[in-house]
């Protein structure tokens, strides 16, 4: 009997586009891709934003997302052509013999719902677990993959765990109904240096157990290079080198893979303060409406105009909690804020315009941060119009060069949400942030769903910004290699506190704190693979 449990044939994807002003014509975004997954085998499908790695992995499921064409091949699984099954086969696939992690868990898990009922919903509907040992399942699930408390977590409700550790939540759902094949896209970009590769050694570990095979979708070859037995490297919808783990990380043969592993090419110098800073928290503790527990402790840190102060730290650790704070949407129980010289009040509400002017945030999850039936154009117009009263065809020039600085152009200007790419969504949420003009822009893993090269892009769009308007930037990040990129000053954060303060040369140099040493001994592709024991 055969151990290959997907088998993919000349599998072509396309697309109908609707140019504004012109004819509606199809094209074709993945050009006859073909590959073999055997039992218990992960192949990592790794490539830049738009290449067709999620495209691909739905098509394993027999599904086109947003209006996107399976138009031809064959996708082989348990012996079965799934691109021929009728529906009441594709239900019984979905969920059952292949499931799905999604890149963003918070746009994927009902928030009415507990995250247990959500994560046993696919095996009992589908027949593999009575509910009482779905639930048993469940939280043994919860344990390999390190969350806290597995017994009770699952009684949470969505908005009341970390973005990370709801990612996890999310894998669990995907390995409990013990599917033949799961799709991972981007399952771990919400999780911190410090717990991503427990996590991805469980999720290999539960690979091993089941004899499951996956796909794992990623833009992280560090990721790629732990979890995965062979690598498809993805661009523009063809398949560019296909091998072993070994290969493709340390003998690279095409020239765009060899840019991939070379990536980050930044050398940002840190830079001294200068002036009056721009950000000063003081003193600052805060705690969540209903709960007993302070989530910040006397946190305190400055940040200077033409700076970037990275804060950094595990999942649940307090940084976007500190983000929130800054920005008005959790008043702190004790200390207080200055911005520009000036006072913030605690409350968004008592800000003025100029406040939400000069101080503007980058979202994490771009699934959630943008309005799904408003075009790009319209997203980025808004601050425009707002915050200068522009119309017109001065506001569709500036939109335009806005589209320019972040490399997707003016063809993207009528699309929405839904037809963009997860990393193009960042991108536009990017522009969004810069059409304010602010003095501070708050950044919430802004390049964590981009891959290596936009991102690497990304980052120096951000810092040419920086030397051109002055602007500051409080990077929150898991990622060490964007941290010794672009910042100037970092803060580590752990349960809440300041765990290390000060320059990123400082910072960065021993000797350390416990904590500071786990995160500064993360990672490379080239490293991590060589330590892989498989």
């Amino acid at each position: 009997m055969s151990d290959l449990q997907l088998q993919v044939r000349d599998l072509k994807i396309g697309a109908t586009v609707y140019p504004p002003g012109e004819k509606t014509h199809d094209i074709e975004i993945v050009h006859g891709v073909s590959f073999d997954l055997e039992k218990g085998k992960v192949l990592g499908l790794i490539g830049e934003s738009g290449a067709g790695k999620s495209t691909i992995g739905f098509a394993a499921m027999s599904y086109g997302r947003g209006g996107v064409k399976i138009t031809g091949g064959e996708v082989w699984i348990n012996g079965r052509d799934v691109l021929k099954s009728d529906t009441g086969d594709i239900r019984k696939l979905r969920g059952g013999e292949v499931t799905y992690v999604s890149q963003s868990a918070a746009g994927s898990f009902n928030p009415a719902k507990k995250i247990l009922d959500q994560v046993v919903e696919a095996a009992v509907e589908q027949n593999k677990f009575s509910r009482k040992d779905a639930e048993a399942r469940a939280r043994d699930l919860f344990e390999k993959l390190g969350l806290p408390d597995p017994e009770n977590i699952g009684d949470r409700y969505p908005h009341q765990v970390s973005g990370g550790q709801l990612q996890r939540c999310m894998t669990a759902l995907a390995l409990c109904p013990e599917p033949d094949l799961v799709v991972f896209d981007e399952p771990t970009t919400a999780l911190d240096v410090t717990t991503q590769i427990d996590v991805l050694m469980a999720i290999k570990a539960a690979i091993r157990e089941t004899g499951v095979a996956a796909l794992y979708i990623t833009h992280d070859l560090a990721v790629v290079a732990q979890v995965s037995d062979d690598i498809m490297v993805l661009r523009h919808g063809d398949m560019v080198e296909y091998g072993p783990v070994d290969q493709i990380i340390n003998h690279p043969q095409e020239e765009y893979t060899q840019a991939l592993v070379s990536v980050r090419s930044i050398n940002h110098e840190e830079k001294e303060p200068n002036g009056e800073p721009v950000l000063c928290v003081r003193n600052i503790t805060a705690r969540y409406k209903g709960t007993q527990f302070d989530v910040l402790h006397n946190v305190n840190v400055e940040l200077y105009p033409g700076q970037t102060l990275a804060v950094v730290g595990e999942s649940g650790s307090g940084k976007s909690t500190l983000a929130r704070v800054i920005t008005g949407l959790l008043p702190p129980r004790e200390g207080e804020i200055e911005f520009a010289g000036r006072n913030l009040s605690a409350d968004l509400a008592g800000r003025s315009q100029e406040d939400l002017r000069e101080l503007q945030m980058i979202y994490h999850v771009a699934d959630v941060a943008m309005y799904p039936r408003q075009t790009v154009g319209t997203i980025i117009g808004r601050p425009l119009e707002f915050y200068f009263e522009m119309k017109g065809d001065e506001k569709r020039k500036r939109i335009i060069a806005l589209l320019d600085e972040i490399e997707l152009g003016e063809e993207f200007i009528d699309r929405y949400p839904a037809e963009l790419s997860g990393g193009q969504k960042q991108r536009v949420c990017i522009a969004r942030a810069l059409a304010a003009k602010p003095k501070m822009i708050i950044c919430d893993e802004v390049t964590s769903a981009l891959d290596p090269l936009v991102a690497d892009g990304i980052l120096k769009l951000l810092l040419n910004l920086q030397k051109i308007e002055d602007v500051a930037f409080l990077f929150i990040t898991h990622d060490l290699a964007t941290v010794r990129a672009i910042s100037d000053t970092i803060a580590v954060m752990y349960q809440g506190k300041v765990q290390r303060y000060g320059g990123k040369t400082k910072v960065l140099s021993p000797p350390f704190d416990d904590y500071t040493d786990t995160f500064c001994s993360a990672r490379s592709p080239r490293c991590v693979w060589a330590g892989w024991k498989r």
